[in-house]
């Protein structure tokens, strides 16, 4: 359920439940970054139009859409220069306060930022940036923030100029406050001021249910037919939204992905069905600085990451383990859906299932292959066909592996590569946790002892941003490299994907990645939609859906 308001939205909050399919409804941002299931950038729906760069990619002119606020005002440059004064203010409180957010880079790197006109934004960085991931991943999820109606510190206060810091914190702590009040939401006035196609009417904070109604001065694009009210239901189970669906009950919804088998009942019971992955990557974390048993040394090793690869049955899994609704992926970049900076050898598996080639990489390697008992390290050393560096004579393949219990696909595909693994020699000795647990103990990699604690883990998935960089992710210190990886051609590959000339320089990074196996990627499932047959719209609309963005302005009933 939706549990924050404002759009500048905390770490803790920044789900899809709360910005896609509800903040970018009342609040658009900048960027409009999905069409169906493409992570591409639509034009129309965003508010301003790409920028124009000069100064060596130092500077980015932006030029505003003709985009109203519900109360006939122009969304204006301000606008969106008050978000970027909001957000200094919530991270200089708590970096947490904006999930977005990475020191160092937006919105610390902009050196002047100013509104020559109501319709241009001027940003000057302290340094040039790679434009197309400057564009897509740092100004995209911007928004812009009615000025003229929430630049106070207090309900009825006087007008602040909120480009002054302490200005700027009190109207931020004003308006985050008012975030936390859940029960207000519907009836307070700051929220009626919204930009998008739909204003919220009502909100139960027990439930999360709420509905809205259609934005009658609504100036961007929707289809013919006008869907006026929105009624969003949340489910107890699984099986109560199933249950739902085939009584006909809901016009749109979610299909959980064990009832897949169920599709043809789906249907008879008057439903169209579309699924497809979310665009991003699921895995298993390798921790480099694990010391138990040399872990950290052994999967430092290109073979080795290369065996596990070989020993995880994707296509199996798919089958299996998902009810066929799933798409291979080989690396951070998926298969499908297809991004624009897809690399042409991330569409094909470059380690196919084969417990064979993993004992062959193995043997090859030094190492005295056990099926079904323990491979040691007979030729230890750093030449060829030796263990590698680090791995002493008689170092076993044993190390454990820590995942999460929902959904409860994790835990099938895991318990599967345990026993592939074991065919190979390999012993993985299988610990499950959840979520929040191993959020908070194992991806800190700060916390005591913490390179003891875990060799691999399985905790869930990682949505890309649109120019699909893993900066944070897989670039050495980044905030999200949980295992500590460490490649310094990685490293600089990921470095020209943000701050390089080249607009598709993530391509090669994707490549590099898919090859070099960071962690062990895994098939990704997909997301299933539903919707009665009596309901229309442009098809992106619904597709749309499969990477939880809604935009029912587009739909209407047919007659």
């Amino acid at each position: 359920m939706p549990l924050w308001i404002l759009p500048v939205t905390p770490t803790a909050d920044a789900t899809t439940t709360t910005v896609p399919s509800f903040d970018y409804l009342m609040w658009r941002p900048l960027y409009w970054t999905v069409n169906g299931v493409e992570p591409t950038v639509v034009p129309s729906m965003s508010l301003a139009k790409p920028p124009v760069w000069s100064d060596g990619d130092k500077t980015a002119t932006i030029t505003m859409n003709n985009y109203k606020w519900s109360d006939g005002q122009r969304v204006t440059s301000r606008d969106v220069l008050f978000d970027l004064d909001l957000i200094k203010a919530a991270i200089k409180e708590n970096a947490a306060n904006w999930a977005w957010y990475t020191p160092g880079f937006l919105p610390d790197d902009i050196a002047s930022a100013s509104t020559p006109n109501a319709n241009t934004l001027v940003i000057t960085l302290k340094s040039a940036v790679n434009p197309a991931w400057f564009e897509e991943d740092e100004l995209g999820p911007l928004q812009a923030i009615p000025s003229r109606a929430w630049a106070r510190a207090m309900a009825g206060g006087p007008a602040l100029d909120f480009t002054r810091p302490a200005n700027a914190r009190k109207i931020y702590n004003y308006l985050a406050a008012a975030s936390r009040s859940l029960p207000t939401y519907a009836s307070n006035p700051l929220w009626q001021t919204v930009d998008g196609p739909f204003k919220l009417t009502s909100f139960d904070e027990a439930t999360g249910a709420y509905s809205m109604t259609a934005n009658a001065a609504y100036t961007g694009p929707r289809g013919g037919g006008r869907i006026t009210t929105v009624r969003v239901v949340p489910f107890t189970s699984d099986a109560a939204e199933l249950n739902a669906v085939i009584a006909g009950a809901i016009d749109v919804g979610y299909l959980p992905l064990e009832d897949a088998p169920r599709l043809p009942e789906v249907k008879r019971a008057g439903y169209n069905v579309l699924g497809s992955p979310d665009f991003g990557f699921s895995d298993v974390v390798y921790n480099f600085l694990d010391t138990t048993g040399d872990f950290g040394k052994i999967i430092g090793q290109l073979y080795i990451r290369q065996a596990m690869a070989h020993l995880e049955d994707e296509k199996g899994y798919i089958t299996a383990f998902m009810n066929g609704a799933g798409q291979q992926a080989f690396g951070p970049v998926p298969k499908f859906p297809v991004s624009p900076f897809t690399p042409a050898d991330a569409t094909t598996d470059p380690y196919p299932f084969s417990v064979p080639a993993a004992r062959k990489l193995l043997s090859e390697h030094g190492w005295t292959v056990v099926p079904n008992g323990t491979d040691t390290c007979g030729k230890p050393g750093a030449g060829p066909g030796e263990c590698g560096a680090g791995v002493p004579a008689g170092t076993k393949l044993e190390f454990s592996l820590i995942y999460g219990t929902s959904p409860g696909l994790i835990g099938e595909e895991i318990e599967d590569l345990a026993s592939k693994a074991k065919d190979a020699g390999i012993k993985i000795t299988l610990s499950p946790s959840n979520f929040d647990y191993m959020v908070q103990n194992y991806n800190d990699m700060t916390a005591p002892s913490n390179d003891s604690k875990w060799a691999m883990e399985d905790f869930g998935f990682f949505t890309d941003s649109t120019y699909p960089t893993t900066f944070g992710v897989f670039n050495s210190g980044g905030p999200g490299d949980f295992g500590g990886y460490d490649d310094a051609t990685a490293n600089k590959l990921i470095t020209e994907s943000v701050t390089g000339k080249n607009r598709a320089a993530v391509a090669a990074e994707a490549s590099y990645l898919t090859q070099h196996q960071p962690s062990l990627f895994q098939p990704n499932p997909d997301t299933i939609v539903v919707w009665r047959k009596d309901i229309s719209g442009e098809p992106s609309s619904f597709a749309n859906l499969t990477q939880y963005y809604a935009t029912p302005e587009f739909w209407y009933f047919i007659k």
